[in-house]
């Protein structure tokens, strides 16, 4: 059995999927991109702002499923430009007390509405 998970406390999918999907004790959240569930706008004013929209949009989900980032076992960046890495990694860095999750990132010739950076999860939903 499946749980959909979604809040508009997060940008509306734009296309044929979820925000979340809770099933076997495991939440897996949909690839996160910079932008604001208000308005929809894509957050353009630095990688750096980038990268806290896209976490802020995970978090949103991650409460709405009731859980936190201390949940998340794996994740996945996509970066536009690897010579953003530090940057992403540092507000990505800052959302995680210890117990880091695994993760890779990689580098991809092009993200959805010409964003830089776009991070999924996957997380232990009890």
């Amino acid at each position: 059995m499946k749980t959909i998970i979604n809040t508009s406390n997060a940008p509306a999918p734009i296309g044929p999927y979820s925000q979340a999907v809770a099933a076997n004790g495991l939440l897996y959240v949909s690839g996160q991109i910079p932008a604001n569930p208000k308005t929809g706008d894509i957050v353009t004013t630095g990688i750096t702002d980038e990268a806290t929209m896209v976490m802020e949009n995970l978090k949103a989900i991650l409460t709405e499923a009731g859980i936190g980032f201390d949940s998340i076992i794996k994740t996945t960046i996509f970066l536009t430009d690897m010579q953003t890495f530090a940057q992403v990694n540092e507000v990505y860095g800052s959302y995680f007390i210890a117990d880091f999750p695994a993760r890779e990132t990689v580098q991809v010739s092009a993200l959805p509405k010409g964003v830089n950076v776009e991070i999924s999860v996957i997380a232990l939903k009890p």
